[in-house]
């Protein structure tokens, strides 16, 4: 930018914004009319997640599968109220710690065992079995199954159109049948010792198989019809549940959740990666090494070359100062020939490099005998708001400048030239 009183000034782009330059920043009422599509898009998908939420937890079930408050067909309420009608006292145990302190309490319990999220792990599982002298698990697993070393397996589903109990264990005499078509269990070995099944579908299945020990009494109820409120009621499924778990005067009914999972941390990205993910990785570095031997050896050294043109310093900054005119960046203009102005009053006063901006109007104000608030204004206060006040500041840098050179007896490199309008 060409001013008066001055050479062209090449002004640094990393300077503070121009005081008057049209903002390029949208209004907040520009920024809203964009965004209403956004925001109306984005009310419409939480009123339609806030629906879906409501109708889906109308139909949650009110607690875990064969919970014993849980109220749903999938639960055991009806079975637990008849037990305590019967003065059988039903404590739930929502965790093993639970389960293991009213079994200390109660040592002569009946424990009812129904682990359908599959969160114990096979220690626990152990743990249970041997905590009651009478265990009743509901639908077992392949953990649970895994106990009775290998004699006991999963028979798929009963395709039997009647279940009858055909054993000697009195639960099941009592209940005499069953629903069909529930799940069964296999024993793998016919006759084994302590091992009886009930209610046979062929093929050595059977929905419920009782083993007798020295340790106590298990018994394995493969389906869960037999404790749900939706089925409890069909055939011989509440009587069969009643005598099981009624043998005691209390029964302590443990359905385990997610305070029974063994806490070992989050797992690592190594356990969570496919198995694949380390051979492939492997084969893309070698391909990279391989592409960078390959295209590395068409390099070679580094050879300096002279730039192809020369551009004058003095080009440069009429580039700018067209720039700059362009924009209207005023302030930046006269900033940088108050930088210039203020640097040859501190060699023309003899202050150190490091004096403020005040310092130096001061020092200045005593040389001129001009109000420090005069020269404040010139060298930093004063802001140009049209090309004619930064002309005058130009003007007035320069007059002042020529001033504090006369009454130090120093000699100025920079004339004023004649008054010229800001080259467009």
């Amino acid at each position: 930018m060409t001013v008066a009183g001055h050479n062209p000034v090449a002004v640094n782009d990393a300077g503070p914004p121009p005081f008057d330059a049209p903002s390029s920043t949208p209004t907040l009422r520009a920024a809203a009319r964009r965004a209403g599509f956004w925001v109306a898009a984005g009310v419409g998908a939480l009123l339609v997640a806030i629906v879906g939420t409501v109708i889906a937890g109308g139909g949650q079930p009110g607690g875990p599968p064969l919970g014993a408050d849980n109220p749903t067909p999938g639960g055991s309420r009806a079975l637990v109220e008849v037990l305590r009608q019967h003065g059988v006292r039903v404590t739930a145990a929502p965790t093993l710690e639970v389960a293991r302190a009213t079994i200390a309490t109660h040592p002569q319990s009946t424990l009812f065992l129904a682990d359908e999220g599959g969160y114990l792990n096979g220690d626990q599982i152990t743990e249970v079995l041997n905590l009651a002298p009478r265990t009743v698990v509901a639908n077992p697993d392949f953990l649970v199954l895994d106990q009775f070393d290998s004699a006991i397996g999963f028979g798929g589903v009963s395709a039997a159109k009647t279940l009858s109990a055909d054993c000697a264990v009195p639960a099941a005499r009592h209940a005499a049948t069953l629903s069909p078509g529930g799940r069964t269990l296999r024993l793998i070995t016919p006759g084994a010792p302590g091992l009886t099944g009930c209610f046979p579908s062929g093929d050595n299945t059977f929905s419920v198989i009782e083993q007798v020990s020295d340790g106590g009494v298990v018994t394995l109820v493969a389906p869960n019809a037999v404790f749900s409120n939706d089925e409890i009621a069909t055939f011989g499924n509440a009587a069969l549940a009643l005598n099981l778990l009624g043998a005691s005067d209390s029964v302590i009914w443990y359905v385990p959740t997610l305070a029974d999972v063994a806490r070992s941390g989050p797992p690592s990205l190594g356990q969570l990666a496919p198995g694949w993910v380390t051979p492939v990785l492997l084969l893309l570095v070698l391909t990279a090494l391989a592409a960078m031997v390959w295209r590395g050896r068409r390099f070679g050294p580094l050879v300096g070359e002279n730039l192809p043109v020369i551009v004058r310093a003095s080009e440069t900054m009429e580039g700018r100062a067209r720039l700059y005119a362009r924009t209207s960046a005023r302030l930046r203009a006269i900033d940088a020939v108050r930088i210039g102005t203020l640097q040859r009053l501190v060699d023309m006063t003899g202050l150190p490099r490091t004096a403020s901006v005040t310092e130096i109007a001061q020092a200045v104000a005593a040389l001129t005998r001009r109000p420090v608030t005069e020269v404040l204004a010139i060298v930093r206060d004063s802001l140009p708001r049209s090309d004619r006040d930064l002309l005058r500041l130009s003007d007035q840098l320069a007059q002042l400048e020529q001033t504090t050179a006369r009454a130090t007896g120093s000699a100025t490199t920079h004339p004023a030239p004649p008054n010229r309008r800001m080259d467009q």
